[in-house]
């Protein structure tokens, strides 16, 4: 017979992990007993018994404080994994007696939330009326932080080599090509195909500084000798784009699947010039170290089918 789990041996409780997260965000012992409404000689003696039962120390006791080891470090990570996915049970279940299937939190970047998303909440909407879904239009970058403190139960969005990929599973959906648009009335449009001098003395609106679309933007007039546009208004807000876009001889730099929303709404027109500085492909992300609910799962399958219509050019492409 198999030796039962290391915590089931140390009949690890819940408040011990607790108490453990208490003392890292409180500092010292007294305050963390304090915030669980316990004594601080019954927090010392649940602590000591963990550490006993483990073999390593999760604190180091400083002069005015504590502060936590590499081991308490890596306890009180999977501690929070391990209290969050309870808090997730029990939202699960009070969804589940009150009629519904669940909650999912989706995250996307601009593109295919405005392009995926739309048909597959409208299908999840008919064939799962008591699913309640949540959406996020955010950046990779913030995304990613959401997921990792499951704000968000999946992602639409990019990988970059910054990124700690540990503990993530990449799915490559689509590339996202960008282009750059301006108001209907706009002189360049009159024009035909400016050049990139041209689109180089035009003023601009532009992702923030930082980003990797403003990076390669500025390095593609780089690139052909040429100085970067100068006035600009950066901005993450897709949704102002158009706004910023009346009244102005602006022009903006913008997803190609973003573009074409606009324009459908005759916001915006595309400038008739390929721009060289796209974006790398995106795809579908979850953790590896979280199981997805059944709601959760039954969205990513309804985002998966539906991809297949929305990205033709992705279908069959392997992970």
């Amino acid at each position: 017979m198999p030796n039962p789990p290391w915590f089931v041996r140390a009949r690890l409780k819940t408040r011990q992990l607790m108490l453990l997260i208490a003392i890292e965000e409180q500092g010292n012992i007294h305050r963390a007993a304090e915030s669980l409404n316990m004594s601080q000689p019954a927090a010392s003696k649940l602590l000591k018994d963990l550490e006993d039962l483990i073999g390593v120390p999760l604190f180091d006791r400083l002069p005015r404080g504590m502060r936590a080891t590499w081991y308490g470090e890596s306890m009180i990570r999977h501690a929070r994994i391990a209290l969050a996915s309870l808090g997730e049970a029990g939202a699960e279940i009070d969804a589940l007696k009150a009629g519904h299937a669940g909650s999912v939190t989706i995250g996307a970047i601009a593109g295919p939330a405005m392009t995926l998303l739309p048909p597959t909440l409208a299908r999840l909407n008919r064939d799962h009326p008591d699913l309640r879904i949540s959406m996020m239009v955010e950046s990779s970058d913030v995304l990613l932080e959401q997921l990792a403190q499951n704000r968000i139960d999946l992602m639409i969005g990019r990988l970059f080599a910054r990124h700690d990929k540990r503990n993530l599973h990449y799915e490559p959906l689509a590339e996202e090509d960008v282009c750059a648009i301006a108001r209907p009335d706009h002189p360049l449009l009159a024009q035909g195909r400016p050049s990139l001098a041209e689109l180089a003395r035009a003023s601009w609106v532009v992702p923030p500084e930082g980003s990797v679309l403003r990076h390669r933007f500025e390095l593609m007039f780089q690139n052909a000798g040429l100085q970067p546009p100068r006035q600009v208004i950066g901005t993450a807000a897709l949704v102002l784009v158009p706004r910023l876009l009346q009244g102005s001889d602006h022009l903006a730099v913008v997803p190609v699947d973003v573009a074409r929303h606009y324009a459908g709404y005759g916001m915006v027109k595309q400038l008739p010039v390929e721009l060289s500085c796209r974006m790398d492909s995106f795809g579908f992300i979850t953790r590896t170290d979280w199981l997805l609910s059944p709601g959760a799962r039954t969205v990513l399958a309804a985002l998966k089918d539906e991809a297949g219509r929305v990205y033709p050019a992705s279908a069959g492409r392997e992970p």
